[in-house]
């Protein structure tokens, strides 16, 4: 390869590769409904019934019922219901 080639090929450049944006951390409010706690928790929504039909979660300390009706999870009060074993 002489000079001139060499001259032309490092000029030629490869187009810019599209930035990736770093990956999204999405944080929960502290109450959600039992879809999203099955995603953050592990357990199961049926197993988060259960525990709330049997009594295991208190009202008002890990679960409390939104004006609509719904369940709700208290992230809050999950990580001390964990803590407390």
């Amino acid at each position: 390869m002489n000079a001139s080639a060499s001259a032309i090929d490092s000029t030629r450049l490869e187009p810019p590769s599209p930035t990736v944006p770093p990956p999204a951390a999405v944080v929960p409010t502290r109450y959600v409904l039992l879809p999203l706690a099955a995603l953050v928790t592990g357990y199961t929504v049926k197993a988060m019934e259960r525990k709330i039909e049997r009594g295991d979660w208190v009202e008002g300390r890990v679960w409390r019922r939104a004006p609509d009706g719904r369940i709700l999870i208290d992230l809050l009060g999950y990580q001390k219901w964990v803590e407390s074993a």
